[in-house]
């Protein structure tokens, strides 16, 4: 079993990459300073324009990479790798970090999921008028963005926001485990391989592997419920009175964790 070759990559925090320091396209984009290619829009332009219009999200393929940067070469060659120097200078912006998470909240729409609290990770499905139904299976159907949700779960990770990969992965833990959505085999490769391996902390990384081999071994009908998704998020974020016993139970699950989450490679 091992982690397939760009996760480990990640893991490692790209060891062979290069800073080039006079490659700033995404700190510009951020920065609202310069537009994407192909599609000739500013970020601000983006959220305004694109929130809600799945057919856009799903038909226009590059996008995603100006969107969500990293430090790897993506299918548009008219965006670039994120740079090293334009990691510390987006972290050290709210503004840009405020637009990282508009931007990771206009794709949980366009997946039929909303962002309760940007502060725990907490997510739901969306409400109406949105019909998240559709949206889920949408995400069935077009397998291409399990690709996409790799790339957006390592961006945040770089930026310092890996506490939402958690609250992402959890919540569709929650659902394929408790309502049967989002349950596919390809589904579940892509979040077993690929989407819970882009946490670099090692710690949450088999706190969310644990949950998820329970969940897949169903022993004695184990259900992650919705109480134990909250009360998970809740010890994520450093908030336990208000859940009483259900996060010790959540461990007492889960089992000790011995070793880092391992999947086959694609």
């Amino acid at each position: 079993m091992s982690i397939p070759r760009d996760i480990r990559e990640f893991l490692e925090g790209y060891p062979d990459a290069t800073d080039d320091p006079n490659a700033s396209a995404n700190l510009e984009f951020y920065s609202n300073r310069r537009r994407c290619r192909p599609d000739n829009r500013l970020i601000d332009e983006i959220h305004e324009q694109w929130t809600g219009n799945y057919s856009k999200l799903e038909s226009k393929h590059g996008y995603i990479q100006w969107l969500f940067p990293i430090q790897e070469y993506g299918m548009n060659y008219q965006s670039q790798p994120l740079q090293r120097h334009e990691i510390q200078a987006m972290k050290a912006d709210p503004t840009i970090i405020g637009r990282i998470t508009t931007s990771y909240e206009m794709m949980l729409d366009f997946y039929g999921m909303r962002l309760v609290s940007a502060d725990s990770g907490l997510v739901d499905r969306s409400l109406p008028p949105r019909n998240y139904v559709s949206n889920y299976k949408n995400l069935v159907r077009s397998s291409h963005n399990n690709l996409r949700i790799s790339r957006i779960l390592k961006c945040l990770s770089e930026f310092g926001l890996e506490h939402l990969n958690v609250g992402f992965l959890l919540h569709v833990l929650c659902e394929q485990s408790e309502s049967d959505n989002l349950n596919t085999p390809g589904i579940r490769s892509s979040m077993d391989r690929w989407w819970t391996n882009c946490i670099r902390n090692d710690e949450e990384r088999r706190r969310v592997a644990d949950l998820i081999r329970k969940v897949r071994a169903g022993t004695d009908g184990y259900v992650f419920t919705r109480d134990m998704y909250n009360a998970a998020i809740a010890k994520a974020d450093g908030v336990t009175e208000m859940v009483g016993g259900v996060i010790e139970s959540i461990d007492a699950a889960a089992g000790k964790a011995t070793d880092v989450a391992v999947q086959p490679a694609a």
